[in-house]
């Protein structure tokens, strides 16, 4: 009988390959399971409070390189590697990778590729620790000519590349256009590299270090000490990243969902913890509890419509959207009533031009009242858990009401997976604090 080797995808971010004591703490991580046999490392971030990240000091670099003097800058990010080097004892040199950088600085070399070399340099030298391959991410993550990303070759030229390593480092962060210019995906892509790592190899389990031991409940700069969340879905996990919970890149979520691979959020200074595990959604999965997880944004406006029968104008909604779809702006939320529609969307898209906006959509529906408030904050209450439970909603409103916070808007989807409540952004914190109080506290 022919056994399935088991295959991890180890991410680790820049807090934990900050310095040499921290990439022994990753090597350790590494070794001590056989399954991990692909390894995506960011650049080095900060080693200290005060301390600047690699890639920081690499866009400084590039911003000086205009006509500035990049050259003390540079060093700084040298003496992080060299140093690092030194005292892993490695017989390792990155001169020849140094010279080729040097050369593009003072060409002028652009911000993707500048902004890369942390993860690129960063790579070469866990790969040196490990006895691993490195493969270049600019080999095998590809962006088209028009500097979007391409999941079919990128899946296609990974998979036959990887193929050829038994145990490997990617880094992360970037990749190349066709014509093999370096193109970076946003800050924080080394988690969306090591999705597409563990989609091309169909890895087990994408492992994701960082220095904290999972997801919590709700931000803990807001709640003290909140507990830490042991599973959740895809599904809650994009409903609670959409509202501003942050441990993994929004993006790095889809590669592994669309292959049906568990991510497991990990601590790199406290690997022993079990972190928080994302798996796909499933009826049959096991939920203890009925929330798991509260998360939410301030600085919403909310613009009022409000016209008598307007639930029999067919197409009275596509116009008003059309009025901020023609401008480039996104809707959060459409809370309506059978002759109210309201349009919540984020402040700082508005700003200036609220007249052109209410004038336009009165120009288009010729509304009986229209209106606009703003300093409207929004909160999700999400759990997979509340659509098997009653008097969830009536729990959330009785606990705000007793902390004297008024309800400005509700929202709940038909799935019953999460409930979005606005309140004054001066009660956003006050209300987390109460709704974590009723349902996460122990």
């Amino acid at each position: 009988m022919l056994f399935k080797q088991r295959k991890k995808v180890a991410k680790f971010g820049g807090s934990s390959l900050a310095d040499a004591a921290q990439f022994r703490k990753c090597v350790s991580i590494i070794n001590a399971d056989q399954a991990r046999r692909y390894v995506v490392p960011s650049a080095p971030g900060k080693r200290f409070a005060g301390d600047t990240k690699v890639t920081d000091l690499l866009i400084s670099c590039c911003s000086l390189s205009g006509g500035g003097d990049w050259q003390p800058v540079w060093n700084e990010v040298k003496a992080r590697y060299n140093g690092i080097i030194n005292e892993l004892g490695l017989t390792l040199s990155l001169e020849d990778e140094y010279a080729v950088i040097e050369r593009a600085l003072s060409e002028g070399a652009g911000y993707d590729y500048v902004a890369s070399r942390g993860e690129y340099l960063c790579g070469i030298v866990l790969a040196a620790c490990l006895g691993f391959d490195f493969v270049d991410a600019a080999e095998i993550v590809r962006f088209d000519s028009e500097g979007r990303f391409d999941p079919h070759t990128t899946n296609a030229l990974m998979s036959s590349r990887l193929a050829k390593s038994y145990r490997a480092v990617i880094p992360g962060f970037y990749g190349a256009m066709p014509d093999g210019t370096v193109k970076v995906f946003t800050r924080g892509g080394s988690d969306i590299t090591g999705a597409l790592v563990s989609r091309a190899v169909m890895a087990d389990v994408y492992e994701n270090w960082t220095d904290v031991s999972g997801f919590l409940m709700c931000d803990p700069h807001i709640v003290d000490s909140p507990r830490p969340i042991k599973t959740i879905t895809y599904r809650e996990l994009r409903e609670l990243a959409y509202m501003g919970a942050g441990v993994l890149h929004e993006e790095a979520v889809i590669p592994v969902k669309l292959a049906g691979i568990p991510i497991n959020i990990k601590n790199t200074n406290r690997p022993e913890d079990s972190g928080t595990m994302i798996v796909i959604d499933s009826d049959d999965l096991p939920c203890d509890e009925l929330i798991t997880g509260i998360a939410g944004k301030k600085d919403f406006a909310v613009i009022r419509i409000e016209k008598d029968l307007m639930n029999t104008e067919v197409g009275f909604g596509m116009k008003v959207l059309k009025v901020f779809s023609d401008r480039g702006i996104c809707f959060e939320h459409l809370p309506s009533g059978i002759d109210t529609m309201c349009v919540i969307i984020s402040r700082r898209d508005i700003v200036g031009r609220e007249s052109e906006i209410l004038s336009e959509i009165t120009r288009t529906v010729s509304p009986d009242n229209i209106d606009i408030e703003t300093g409207v904050s929004l909160i999700a209450v999400v759990g997979r858990g509340m659509k098997s439970a009653k008097g969830t909603a009536s729990r959330i409103f009785t606990v705000l009401a007793k902390s004297d916070i008024n309800i400005r808007m509700i929202d709940q989807g038909s799935s019953e997976l999460n409930i979005i409540i606005g309140v004054n952004d001066e009660d956003f914190e006050k209300a987390i604090r109460a709704i974590y109080g009723e349902f996460g506290a122990l």
